[in-house]
């Protein structure tokens, strides 16, 4: 089973839409902590993504995929750039490796969540995306074929946000900040969480 073009291309829209839509919020999080840039590099790179959607949407998934993470690479700018672009294009490779969407889902998710923690040099706990991108592959493991699996992957990826609050930087711009970093949601996190809530509302929409 494989997602249809249709479907492929409304997810990317709402997902690039709503980081778009969240740009201010990430932004005020980034000044906090970080360079202040966030959700203007990351509005900059969704708008590239959805001027080009109709070539992507085109493209088989696995393409598609990569197309998406080379123009983010391109066009982010700051770390996210390249982080965003190497979870798009590690999905795009497995993809390319005999796996499929959505059967192979937590394999292929696994496999772009492994990129951005090698690309990153970072892991679990030091205030990054990944805080909440690896709950959320544990969520997709461990719930798979469960009718409730799109409200647990949206409330995990709501609870590990604000988990980061708490946390010292260790990686990043926020790392210099030391205990300083501490009360902060890491800006990071909070678009991987407004993409992943993106996704779910609109699986949801078209259940």
């Amino acid at each position: 089973m494989s997602v249809p073009s249709e479907t492929f291309k409304s997810l990317v829209k709402a997902a690039a839409e709503q980081v778009i839509a969240s740009a201010p919020e990430l932004t005020s999080l980034d000044q906090a902590i970080g360079d202040g840039d966030h959700g203007t590099n990351m509005k900059r790179g969704c708008e590239a993504v959805l001027g080009k959607l109709d070539a992507i949407s085109a493209q088989p998934l696995d393409e598609a995929f990569k197309m998406i993470g080379k123009t983010l690479v391109m066009t982010v700018g700051g770390a996210s750039g390249p982080l965003y672009g190497s979870f798009f294009l590690a999905a795009g490779e497995a993809l390319s490796h005999d796996k499929d969407l959505p059967d192979d889902l937590a394999d292929v998710f696994s496999s772009a969540v492994n990129a951005v923690s090698a690309r990153g040099r970072s892991q679990v706990g030091e205030k990054t995306m990944l805080d909440v991108l690896v709950p959320v592959l544990e969520t997709l493991k461990t719930a798979a074929g469960q009718p409730d699996l799109i409200a647990r992957v949206r409330s995990t990826a709501t609870e590990a946000v604000e988990r980061t609050a708490p946390m010292q930087a260790t990686k990043g711009r926020a790392s210099f900040l030391g205990a300083r970093s501490v009360g902060h949601v890491d800006p990071g996190a909070r678009s991987s969480c407004v993409l992943v809530h993106a996704v779910c509302a609109g699986l949801e929409a078209r259940a």
